[in-house]
């Protein structure tokens, strides 16, 4: 009896699925694929342990409480797409590697010391694809010019990146699982919600240039909740950038016109 042939997946060709975490996936034809990017989140955050309250069943040594995690933006489901997330501490901690099945993706420890985690983002399994892994710094002490004020007022530490998700001709069921997006939330009733909604429902308005039916990977005009990255970040990081390369080449051009000096 011959061996039954198994049917490969289709794959949808010329199509690539930019995928942030927390936002509808937009489908782009080659000849569009340039104009749009979008960003997932991942990072950590850590507060210093109050000494006056220190919880007595950690180390004595441990200076910090930190979170590493992987979220949606604005808090948006991402567990459609995203299966389990792992977690790869530094090896003195006992179960370094920690495997997060569900949301929220994400670990919270305590300890005394910076070091690089590895993200391992494993997919559903109608991706058909590999998983992918991303390197985290986590960061515990404050660094820049208010970096001594932040430690006398033990402010939490934040770092977050934003990192690109692309899916390059991914397989049928996959695609109509990104485009489809997360499946709407219970229905709730109350003032609250309808006041909740309203907001929601402006940030979206602002943060698009799009119709409202269309489905969209753009980054929000402005910032918003726990959410600091928007278009007007984006610009000022630009202007910054723009003006360090001024900078860097005015220092190349008097550089070298000293080098000329001193050779003639």
């Amino acid at each position: 009896m011959p061996p039954r042939k198994i049917a490969k997946p289709i794959r949808h060709k010329g199509i690539s699925i930019y995928r942030p975490f927390g936002k509808q996936a937009s489908a782009l034809l080659p000849s569009t694929r340039s104009l749009t990017h979008a960003q997932s989140v991942y990072g950590s955050v850590a507060k210093p342990i109050d000494p006056l309250h220190r919880p007595s069943n950690i180390s004595a040594e441990h200076t910090h409480q930190w979170t590493v995690y992987v979220r949606g933006i604005d808090g948006e489901d991402i567990s459609y797409w995203l299966k389990k997330v792992q977690f790869k501490l530094h090896e003195t901690y006992a179960n370094s590697l920690r495997t997060i099945e569900a949301p929220p993706f994400e670990v919270t420890e305590t300890g005394w010391g910076e070091f690089e985690v590895s993200i391992k983002l494993y997919f559903v399994p109608e991706a058909n694809e590999k998983a992918q892994t991303m390197w985290h710094a986590l960061k515990l002490h404050p660094y820049g010019p208010d970096a001594d004020g932040q430690r006398e007022r033990r402010e939490a530490v934040l770092s977050q990146n934003y990192e690109e998700i692309i899916f390059n001709e991914p397989v049928e069921a996959f695609y109509e699982v990104l485009t489809a997006g997360a499946p709407p939330p219970p229905p709730r009733t109350g003032k609250s919600f309808a006041s909740s909604k309203g907001s929601k429902q402006s940030t979206l308005v602002k943060g698009r240039a799009a119709n409202a039916g269309e489905r969209s990977a753009e980054i929000p005009y402005a910032e918003s909740g726990e959410n600091p990255y928007c278009q007007k970040t984006e610009g000022k990081e630009l202007d910054r950038l723009n003006e360090a390369i001024k900078t860097v080449e005015a220092t190349v051009k008097e550089e070298r016109a000293r080098l000329e000096e001193r050779e003639k």
